[in-house]
């Protein structure tokens, strides 16, 4: 038996090669360390039992142990399966990342040079109308633009003119319904100021057209709203000897946050949004006080804004421990796997490409360490505390904007809530906390 998972780069289904493993003979002996990694779990692999073989298969990895997590991974490769129910699927790609993870401690005895290459190949490139599919398919995305679309319109009020810093990587995706929205003002639409770093994250989903293409295209619809409106996306010089990954997105993006590139100016309300982009900046000082996600937050605050906008998914998967992060990484992302279960046929192509999405999120969470390991998800508990340190106070969400939110909820499974959590709104999946929304002003300068 072999793994293999479906792709699409084209509409079309791919495998993947097989993954040649080593079966654990030493099982049917019950001797040796193997039987206790499988003690109570044999014929009865549920998530538990799962879990803790993926956590064994972490620690033996850890200890460079690779004969051992060979044989782990073996059992695992036979529950695993990308067209199973969601339990096998979320299997099949933490069985992936270790793999990924073992073929760089000792590529030889995993034989893995036909798939060292397979986490780039899942970064694929979608149209503007697959990637209107791919926000509908979950309200994971359009939960966190509901809930800031509301928090920015009650925050600029009246104000004729508004700039907004987009620092998202949802491809601008959020605005029509925000220009919309501004549209019906009874005192008129402002004039909106768009602007957009032109450094973002590799992560999927990625747009198959340039950005400078959906600015025309979102400057043609707020034409047909009769919103006057202007975009920008910010040009980058090459910086030298800064290419190195994380680093080099992050010292692009401060590059570009001054207020002489951004043409910040007194007379508009200021408004930036951060839409699952925070956690892409690193939370260690790495040699460097204070860290960049607070330099970050430092930077913005100097700005002034009206309203900042901090919409993330709810967990804590930035550990330094591997077997923290993949306890923590299985069992949140349970969530979207058991989600796509409850409309989608298992052979979905569709289904499969969200699912291998979630696949390159899990590969970097697992087999990455340093500046590599981009993914450092923290809770929504977490960036209240570091917003507040960073001298912002809490912007509460308004009734009518939790309404607008469960109305959208509504619209998908039943499964979908919505809770109130002090500073925070926050996405629930059968009561399991999903994505976080907040809003921010900067305390006064004392």
């Amino acid at each position: 038996m072999h793994v293999t998972i479906c792709l699409s780069l084209s509409n079309r289904m791919k495998a993947v090669p097989p993954i040649p493993l080593t079966p654990p003979s030493s099982i049917s002996r019950n001797e040796g360390p193997l039987s206790r990694v499988f003690k109570g779990c044999l014929g009865t692999l549920d998530a538990n039992c799962i879990e803790k073989l993926l956590l064994h298969c972490g620690g033996a990895l850890e200890r460079n142990d690779i004969t051992l997590a060979q044989q782990i991974m073996w059992v695992l490769n036979n529950v695993a399966s990308s067209v199973g129910d969601p339990n096998q699927r979320l299997t099949s790609w933490f069985l992936r990342a270790l793999i990924s993870r073992a073929s760089r401690v000792c590529p030889s005895a995993m034989n893995m040079e036909a798939s060292l290459g397979a986490h780039v190949a899942r970064v694929r490139s979608i149209s503007v109308t697959q990637l209107a599919g791919y926000v509908d398919l979950l309200p994971w995305q359009s939960f966190g633009f509901c809930a800031s679309n509301g928090a920015i319109c009650k925050a600029i009020g009246s104000s004729q003119r508004v700039h907004i810093l987009d620092i998202s990587i949802s491809h601008c995706m959020q605005w029509p319904t925000l220009i919309d929205s501004l549209s019906k003002r009874p005192e008129g639409a402002p004039l909106v100021r768009l602007t957009v770093p032109s450094t973002r994250p590799h992560v999927p989903p990625l747009l198959s057209m340039s950005y400078e293409e959906v600015g025309h295209r979102l400057s043609n619809f707020a034409k047909s709203r009769d919103v006057p409106f202007d975009f920008r996306m910010i040009p980058f010089e090459d910086l030298p000897n800064l290419r190195d990954g994380v680093k080099f997105h992050h010292e692009l993006l401060m590059e570009q946050l001054n207020p002489s590139v951004l043409d910040l100016r007194d007379d508009e309300a200021l408004v930036v949004n951060c839409q699952n982009s925070v956690h892409y900046l690193p939370d260690e000082a790495l040699g460097i006080d204070p860290c960049y996600r607070d330099e970050f937050l430092e930077r913005i605050r100097g700005f002034h804004p009206t309203i900042v906008t901090v919409v993330d998914e709810d967990y804590d998967l930035g550990h330094a421990s591997l077997s923290s992060r993949i306890s923590s990484c299985f069992n949140y992302l349970w969530i979207p796997f058991d989600a796509l279960e409850t409309f989608l046929p298992k052979d979905s192509c569709q289904r499969l490409e969200y699912e291998a999405d979630i696949g390159f999120k899990i590969e970097n969470i697992i087999a990455f360490e340093g500046l590599q390991r981009t993914e450092r998800l923290e809770s929504g508990t977490r960036l209240v505390q570091r917003m507040k340190k960073a001298q912002f106070y809490s912007v509460p969400f308004m009734e009518d904007t939790a309404k607008e939110v469960k109305r959208l909820l509504d619209e998908h499974a039943s499964g979908w809530g919505m809770k109130r959590d002090d500073d925070m709104l926050v996405l629930t999946w059968k009561g399991h906390n999903a994505v976080f929304a907040t809003a921010w002003a900067p305390q006064p300068f004392q």
